[in-house]
């Protein structure tokens, strides 16, 4: 079971690994990771996207994913347009047989989406919009995935 989408209300992160849960009932284990909307000074964030390349390349990051880990179901829900502070931006969530391949699948997508992702984003602080950019260490997290199977 995959579910693999672009959100544009609001995220519900519970229902998203509550369904995974059901669908991979014999998962030795679920691994989660939700993304929020920091509080500390930001006012709104602000995720555009491309649909068309967006959707189709979290559906191939998903694929790469089930290629290098055992997965039993992964989830991959990523929020578009305006959110507010403590809103969920992303969840990443991966069933797999063994804790490691849930726990490293869920690593490996949130390190493609954060890096190498299709969106921009941009946080107003201050009543002032400025474009986010990925830091030096969001690169990093990135480049140790490329040394086992190339770039997704």
């Amino acid at each position: 079971m995959d579910d693999i989408r672009l959100v544009t209300g609001l995220l519900d992160p519970n229902q998203a690994v509550d369904n995974l849960a059901v669908a991979a009932s014999d998962a030795g284990g679920i691994a989660t990771f939700i993304g929020k909307v920091r509080a500390s000074g930001v006012e709104a964030l602000e995720l555009s996207h491309y649909e068309l390349l967006t959707l189709p390349s979290m559906e191939a990051l998903a694929s790469h994913a089930h290629a290098r880990f055992d997965l039993m179901g992964l989830v991959m829900l990523h929020r578009v347009g305006e959110l507010a502070p403590g809103e969920p931006i992303v969840c990443v969530a991966a069933a797999a047989r063994h804790r490691r391949d849930a726990i490293e699948a869920v690593d490996f997508c949130m390190d493609h989406l954060k890096s190498a992702a299709w969106f921009w984003k941009r946080e107003k602080r201050g009543g002032e919009w400025q474009w986010i950019e990925p830091r030096a260490a969001d690169h990093t997290d990135l480049a140790r995935w490329s040394e086992k199977s190339g770039p997704v």
